[in-house]
């Protein structure tokens, strides 16, 4: 008898690890490997952001995972936290735990030597790869057909971003030219050297502005620092932080301000990370408070995270060019829902803005100034 209960809990138990097995189990115990595991499905998708702590990366993170539960498919979060090295030792654990499509936000874009080991290790494991949002070459995409990138147009956000500042100063010169000399200064914030998305936000975010400024008879930008070299200000972490932003500014504002005749007229910026970082240095320092008393220094960004909208809705910050974090992830799941679907990633991507020659998709950009 006893042998008989024995051999019927060993079932029952059995049965319960089986169970507990299936395809609608969440589980909220990270791996070893310091990503975090959800909702299970067809694929056994393995997606690398190159930062959690990025604000823009974050809103895409919330909208992909949302887009993966929906789905009913595997994936598992990994956190490259700004370490190239890092990143890629995740990207060869992922593929030998038996991911089978890659979705890769890559950390090192001054060079295509991580993207292009990214392909060869999916190639090899004869897996999918779509890169987002950080630019990756054309000839790193081309290298392996079952490749693809989603980002935006990386100058679109400079243009765009330039010309509403022109436009905003036109409207508003006087009040923002607060030392009367007839010109605006400004300091521009650059997220990362070598970044696509940094090198043209940086350049056309002034010589758009100018263009509108001059088409109109009014004199160019002026750099706050004549003496500079470089006409930004570079974080130098590259992580496109409100820190560094901040921290610039805390040094900036004792020597160039209102007192001495030579006050910080404009403040450009990549994200709106910086934009927020500057902003806090400004409040500290009594401007930007949104009460209607205090004086504003425009501060424009990129990404129009909810923190920036906010921010402009309560007067305290100026414009920004959104970058669609939502239209970002739909696109990714596009790609995806074809593979999963037994295609390629390709397949359904007819209405889609694709780069000629290179499966490239480009997720416009818009912009936003208050409700």
């Amino acid at each position: 008898m006893k042998k008989k209960i024995a051999l019927i809990l060993a079932a029952v138990m059995m049965l319960g690890l089986f169970a507990g097995c299936g395809g609608n189990q969440q589980t909220t115990t990270p791996p070893a490997n310091g990503g975090d595991t959800a909702a299970a499905g067809a694929l056994d998708v393995a997606v690398f952001y190159y930062n959690y702590s990025d604000v823009y990366i974050s809103s895409v993170r919330n909208a992909m995972d949302a887009l993966w539960a929906d789905a009913g498919i595997t994936y598992t979060n990994y956190d490259g936290a700004g370490n190239q090295a890092q990143q890629t030792d995740q990207i060869n654990t992922a593929i030998s735990n038996g991911a089978n499509l890659l979705v890769v936000n890559i950390v090192e874009t001054s060079s295509p030597d991580a993207a292009q080991n990214a392909v060869e290790a999916a190639k090899t494991a004869g897996i999918p790869i779509i890169f987002f949002n950080r630019e990756v070459s054309t000839d790193v995409v081309n290298s392996y057909d079952k490749c693809a990138f989603v980002g935006t147009d990386a100058p679109e956000a400079g243009h765009m971003q330039g010309q509403l500042i022109g436009e905003y100063l036109l409207a508003n010169y006087d009040a923002v030219d607060l030392n009367g000399d007839g010109n605006i200064s400004y300091v521009m914030f650059k997220g990362q050297e070598g970044n696509a998305e940094a090198e043209a936000r940086t350049q056309y975010g002034v010589a758009d502005a100018n263009a509108v400024l001059t088409a109109a008879g009014k004199p160019e930008l002026m750099y706050y620092n004549a003496a500079a070299a470089d006409k930004y200000l570079v974080d130098q972490t590259g992580n496109w932080s409100a820190q560094a932003a901040n921290d610039y500014m805390a040094t900036i504002l004792p020597e160039y301000s209102e007192a001495n005749g030579n006050m910080v007229e404009l403040i450009i910026c990549n994200n709106d990370g910086m934009a927020e970082g500057a902003i806090s240095a400004l409040q500290g320092a009594g401007y930007n408070l949104g009460d209607g008393a205090s004086k504003t220094i425009p501060v424009f960004g990129v990404d129009a995270t909810d923190s920036a909208k906010q921010l402009i809705d309560e007067g305290k910050m100026t414009g920004t060019i959104k970058q669609d974090a939502e239209g970002m992830a739909s696109t990714i799941m596009n790609l995806v829902s074809s593979v999963n679907a037994g295609g390629a990633l390709m397949d359904n991507t007819a209405d889609f803005n694709v780069d000629e020659g290179v499966a490239k998709i480009r997720v416009p950009y818009g912009t936003y100034t208050g409700q």
